[in-house]
């Protein structure tokens, strides 16, 4: 039978860091599911998994060859080489780069199998389009799908289910179910205890880059719920405030009664495809939204037209912070009122920094940091690196950082200025149970200060802080959508 053996083995992850499995025994046939927090080795793990870590001692044994892995990683290593391949500046029309279809066959699979995997996940419209012009969830779908091609002995899944709509997530998961029943050898890395299926028979748990258990999944899971609660009782007795804002800091002023978003028949098209349609929204003082939609309805575009970044801004009537777009006013003008934090932004921050250096951008709005920052900003990123227990990570690459590592980074950055408006876009993603907690926490106590409103977007409805107001739903109406404003009971943040 294909397996797995693992016997006292360590793996290679960076010049400080080695991933150390005990013992592993993973059989054809079985659904595993690893979690652990984030920086723990889930990754690790993955990749080890995958052949792709270089084994430092012990005894490791794996007889599957043809193995598939799906990451965060890999959609970074896409988004890079499709960017450094962007030939737009060349062309009097914008490079649609390589297409869904292309990359979904480029490492071999049938077509008509292509077809079919597109119809199951939603993603047939989109297969003629650019890859980099996709959804974080559309382009997870297409790496679903580039996978599964490949009918491997072993398929790799790390966080699969984030970036996905509900309907997608459900689509996924009976897939995944299907697949197990005919036989499919599947590993599943998961931050969500509750993500982990019914199906998946056996569990592991990693912590501190170790596999500390792993085998039969009742045997496991007792031991796994133990660990989440005693480090949620941590979390519960630590800091009941952020470090403060930065005292030279200086914006513009907004009086009490300006609306801080005003759009009227807002229009977005990229070529023939409409992405927003006459949409009407307006942000007041005090308000705070949270943004619900499936994959692709355009929620990210509009985020992006709060942020100034979007170039579509200039043609439509929109007025950020009192000032119409195109009046005159410079996007530094509109982004220091903004803390923000997306998946693209994640994939967008490439250039050579430091976990301080990611944080210290925060004051300045850039991606990196370009000038000088002052005594109590430098003062401010070390109580921000002791809140995120990563002052031993100062100075290390940030791209060396788990994923959950740097999204909690990015969140740090976006929050660092307790700016007027927070944007989260899928803020929690790649994030485990402990963390997604402790996020949630910081956003109550930022908007608890009573200076920052919040636009909070996410697939998961627990995932909403308490102190969400108003909620925007974009509902599919035939091939555009519709907007849908609601109020909605207000918490009361402790």
């Amino acid at each position: 039978m294909t397996a797995i053996r693992i016997s006292n083995a360590d793996f290679f992850i960076s010049e400080h860091h080695r991933l150390s499995i005990k013992a592993l025994e993973l059989d054809a046939g079985q659904c595993w599911s690893f979690v652990g927090a984030n920086g723990s080795g889930k990754t690790a793990l993955a990749r080890a998994l995958a052949g792709e870590l270089k084994q430092l001692g012990g005894e490791a044994d794996n007889g599957f060859k043809r193995i598939e892995w799906v990451s965060f990683e890999q959609l970074q290593q896409l988004a890079d080489r499709e960017r450094e391949e962007d030939e737009s500046d060349l062309l009097d029309y914008e490079d649609q780069g390589h297409s869904a279809r292309q990359i979904m066959l480029e490492t071999g699979g049938d077509a008509s199998q292509m077809a079919q995997l597109a119809d199951r996940f939603g993603i047939t419209a989109l297969l003629d389009r650019g890859f980099r012009f996709l959804s974080t969830g559309e382009t997870r779908k297409v790496l679903l799908c580039r996978a599964l091609l490949q009918q491997p002995e072993l398929l790799v899944l790390d966080e699969p289910f984030d970036g996905l709509d509900v309907d997608a997530h459900a689509g996924l998961m009976s897939l995944l179910q299907e697949l197990t029943a005919a036989g499919q050898t599947l590993v599943l890395i998961l931050n969500r205890f509750e993500e982990i299926p019914d199906f998946s028979d056996r569990l592991g748990i990693l912590a501190e880059c170790e596999l500390s258990l792993a085998g039969p999944r009742d045997e496991v899971a007792a031991s796994a719920e133990l660990l989440q609660l005693t480090h949620l009782a941590a979390m519960e007795n630590a800091t009941e405030a952020l470090p403060p804002a930065d005292p030279d800091a200086q914006r513009r002023e907004l009086t009490a009664d300006t609306p801080r978003i005003i759009m009227r028949d807002i229009n977005v098209s990229y070529g023939d495809k409409r992405i927003l349609t006459d949409l009407n929204w307006q942000v007041d003082p005090g308000q705070h939204w949270q943004i619900i939609g499936p994959n692709g309805a355009g929620k990210s575009t509009l985020l992006s037209l709060v942020t100034g970044d979007h170039p579509q801004g200039y043609s439509n009537d929109l007025t950020l912070f009192g000032h119409r777009r195109g009046s005159g006013e410079s996007i530094w003008d509109i982004k220091q009122h903004i803390g923000y934090v997306s998946t693209t932004m994640q994939q967008d921050y490439r250039v050579t920094a430091t976990p301080k250096a990611v944080i210290l951008s925060g004051f300045f709005d850039s991606i990196g940091v370009y000038q000088q920052p002052g005594d109590a900003q430098l003062a401010l990123v070390d109580q921000w690196l002791n809140l995120l227990g990563m002052q031993e990570m100062a100075n290390e690459p940030f791209r060396h950082l788990s994923y959950g590592q740097q999204r909690l980074l990015l969140i740090a950055r976006a929050m660092v200025k307790h700016p007027p408006i927070l944007i989260l876009d899928e803020p929690l993603q790649g994030l485990d149970s402990f963390n997604r907690h402790w996020v949630k926490r910081w956003i109550d106590l930022l908007v608890a200060e009573g200076g920052t409103q919040l636009l909070f977007v996410s697939h998961h409805q627990a995932d909403a802080p308490s102190c969400i107001s108003h909620r925007l739903t974009f509902v599919a109406d035939g091939e555009e959508y519709r907007y849908i404003t609601t109020a909605v009971s207000h918490k009361p943040v402790s």
